[in-house]
């Protein structure tokens, strides 16, 4: 072998070397930030879980926050069914009870007459007969039949009016709870 054989051997093992340090080096770096990697990724991995942790404990506290007003509404309107319930029954029960009082001339409606009114043709005296005791404007009797239809239509009013209150205490309930 010749020098410059030995030469050429040399720079070729050299040049080996320097490529096999250069891969060796290369898969050093590689499995370096490999590592850096996966530390960076688990860590981001486990900020991230504890932001959803975060996010989804929130969320739950919302939906019982929700869930309590809810409830809240749901009794207090529960609360007004039952007492405008309630209130509704007796003014039934007192309607029956005018009726009923009325069918047996228990009771008896009358209308105040003024005394300027010529179209009436009423002559109802202005002092009190042996009969009566009212001492005041002339007054002149309905007919049981008369009064029983104006008690019916202040029933509709009556319920009416309970209806209308109990639409408004849902209104407000609702508007008060959402």
């Amino acid at each position: 072998m010749t020098s410059v054989q030995k030469l050429a051997g040399l720079v070729l093992l050299a040049l080996v070397l320097m490529a096999g340090t250069a891969v060796a080096t290369w898969e050093v770096q590689a499995w370096r930030l490999g590592k850096q990697l996966a530390e960076q990724l688990t860590e981001q991995g486990a900020a991230h879980q504890k932001h959803l942790d975060a996010i989804t404990s929130e969320a739950w506290r919302q939906q019982q926050a929700e869930q309590d007003k809810r409830l809240a509404t749901e009794r207090q309107l529960a609360t007004q069914d039952q007492q405008l319930t309630k209130e509704l029954s007796d003014a039934q029960r007192n309607q029956t009870r005018v009726r009923d009082q009325l069918a047996t001339t228990e009771l008896r409606l009358s209308v105040l007459l003024t005394a300027t009114d010529s179209a009436s043709g009423c002559n109802v005296p202005t002092a009190p007969g042996a009969a009566g005791v009212v001492h005041a404007a002339r007054r002149a009797q309905l007919d049981p039949a008369h009064a029983q239809r104006i008690i019916a239509i202040t029933d509709d009013g009556d319920n009416a009016v309970i209806a209308l209150r109990a639409c408004q205490a849902y209104a407000k309930a609702l508007s008060a709870g959402g």
